[in-house]
């Protein structure tokens, strides 16, 4: 019988996902229904639900959007060809993406105009990474694993550089680092780590409840990378854990021989859907929630020029 909760801490929103929502909603308020996004603006169904009740249109590609439209991009950011297809079709866009995948953006272009052979280390298919890879396509090498970073060849060994997705396994991405670096002691990192604060500091979070919990419950949709290494995080540490959309995704049968259960969301997904988690453990009568303090966050990023007339400052 579970008698106890305990919440992880930090956990939900980033600075970037926080952005990335506001921007939607800032465009609304600007120009009315309909804003179009271009894919879903945050991996979070919850959150994307929520916005196209409010007059939010989610397409896949900026083809479906009419001429002179507004258009966002998502916060996972966009290849350089999904722009120039934006202007050439007369749309009004604005950019949400994370200032921190910027960033990777940035060192791919860097690297690559020096002549730099770029590993790329993501998950194929992840909106991040094909916005990475579209600004260099003929530099980059995507490797998704430590079998992959063992057999990775490039066409040169002299000037070699790797980038990360920002939301991986620390732990992961550590062992393909090593295995690269072995391989090739002369590659290049980035100057500062690109895993995003908010990815390490929720799987910090994790690991510090472990020995306190027996099941982890991770708030955070399908689709959500940073959601899905955290359930890893908790694996791997030797604890069951299961992802959620929210507690209607519970099932009453891991609970069996369970005394005391992590709690813990995904950098894109809100706290009301934990507090929806705590009330529903509450009315099965567990009244023990304890919240563990975690790595203070207080990061906070622009919203993009286009939306921020008329924003309320925000102190």
């Amino acid at each position: 019988m579970v008698k106890r909760l305990v919440l992880a801490s930090p956990r939900g929103y980033c600075a970037g996902v926080e952005r990335a929502v506001e921007t939607v909603e800032r465009a609304l308020e600007l120009h009315g229904a309909p804003v179009y996004v271009r894919k879903q603006i945050v991996h979070n169904a919850h959150v994307v639900n929520d916005l196209e009740q409010r007059g939010a249109v989610f397409v896949e590609n900026v083809s479906e959007v009419p001429p002179g439209a507004v258009v966002v991009f998502s916060a996972h950011g966009v290849a350089p060809a999904v722009h120039h297809s934006a202007r050439f079709r007369g749309l009004r866009t604005i950019d949400a993406t994370c200032p921190l995948v910027s960033k990777v953006h940035a060192e791919a272009r860097h690297y690559a105009r020096l002549g730099y052979t770029i590993f790329l280390i993501g998950h194929a298919g992840h909106e991040e990474v094909e916005g990475t890879t579209g600004e260099a396509p003929r530099s980059i090498l995507l490797v998704e694993s430590t079998e992959q970073a063992e057999a990775v060849t490039p066409a040169q060994t002299e000037w070699l550089a790797y980038l990360t997705q920002t939301t991986l396994s620390v732990d992961d991405t550590d062992e393909i680092v090593r295995i690269l670096r072995r391989r090739f002691p002369n590659v290049e990192a980035p100057e500062k780590e690109d895993i995003c604060y908010a990815t390490t500091n929720r799987q910090r979070a994790v690991k510090s409840i472990l020995a306190a919990v027996d099941l982890l419950l991770v708030i955070g949709s399908r689709n959500s990378s940073n959601s899905n290494r955290l359930v890893d995080v908790a694996r791997a540490g030797g604890v069951e854990a299961h992802l959620i959309d929210d507690e209607s995704g519970i099932d009453e049968a891991w609970l069996e021989g369970v005394e005391s259960v992590g709690v813990t969301s995904g950098a894109s997904a809100p706290e009301s859907l934990v507090r929806r988690v705590v009330a529903w453990f509450g009315e099965r009568g567990v009244s023990q929630i304890e919240a563990l303090d975690g790595a203070a966050e207080d990061v906070f990023f622009k919203l993009p020029r286009e939306v921020r007339a008329n924003a309320v400052t925000r102190m």
